[in-house]
């Protein structure tokens, strides 16, 4: 079994990207959807984050809202955070993978944001960067609600840039010439993959 690794700052299209390899058959392990499931009532994180950050959980989830809050831009308390959530995470992850290596697939991606900044690269094949003019990123990130141009130069600034995810990555899938491009480049990229070109 193929591990890709998917990943792209924020607002380059890697979700939409991540759903066109799902329509394509492959299975996908998405990193961010399984944070949501660990802060969601009777999540796995709920209970350590209650006790690292009181007051951030109401009704039996974390409030992503109010945790935000707390740990961004205070590097101390987001190293908190991720102490609790990156080893359920990558459980979830391992759990994921035994199951597709059961069924036999042949190719499957980790759908992960940070993953070159978090050395996720390594348990992966290949890596595929989701990319699109820094003009664009920020049109896409700007008209997300309660987005500033303040907090994306914020986000940016923990991201690696991405001239230097392209430089590393085996797959560029362009997303800033519309979308039959970017689908033509995925299907090829999978072709690639599953007939064990590279």
């Amino acid at each position: 079994m193929k591990i890709l690794g998917l990943t792209g700052s924020i607002g380059m299209g890697k979700t939409t990207a991540a759903a066109m390899l799902r329509r394509l058959g492959v299975p996908v392990h998405d990193a961010d959807a399984t944070v949501h499931t660990l802060f969601a009532p009777g999540g796995a994180a709920v209970a350590k984050v209650a006790a690292a950050f009181p007051g951030v959980v109401r009704n039996g989830a974390v409030d992503r809202a109010a945790l935000g809050g707390i740990v961004f831009g205070d590097d101390s308390a987001l190293k908190r955070l991720e102490a609790i959530v990156h080893p359920l995470v990558r459980r979830a992850e391992r759990e994921f993978l035994a199951r597709q290596r059961r069924r036999h697939v042949r190719l499957v991606v980790l759908d992960v944001p940070l993953l070159f900044e978090s050395g996720g690269g390594r348990r992966c094949d290949k890596v595929a960067v989701v990319s699109c003019p820094a003009f664009l990123q920020a049109q896409r990130v700007l008209a997300r609600p309660g987005m500033t141009a303040e907090r994306l130069a914020a986000i940016r600034a923990k991201q690696m840039p991405d001239p230097e995810k392209r430089r590393r990555a085996d797959f560029v899938i362009q997303t800033g010439l519309g979308r039959p491009f970017a689908i033509r480049r995925l299907k090829r990229m999978v072709k690639r993959m599953w007939e064990g070109e590279c």
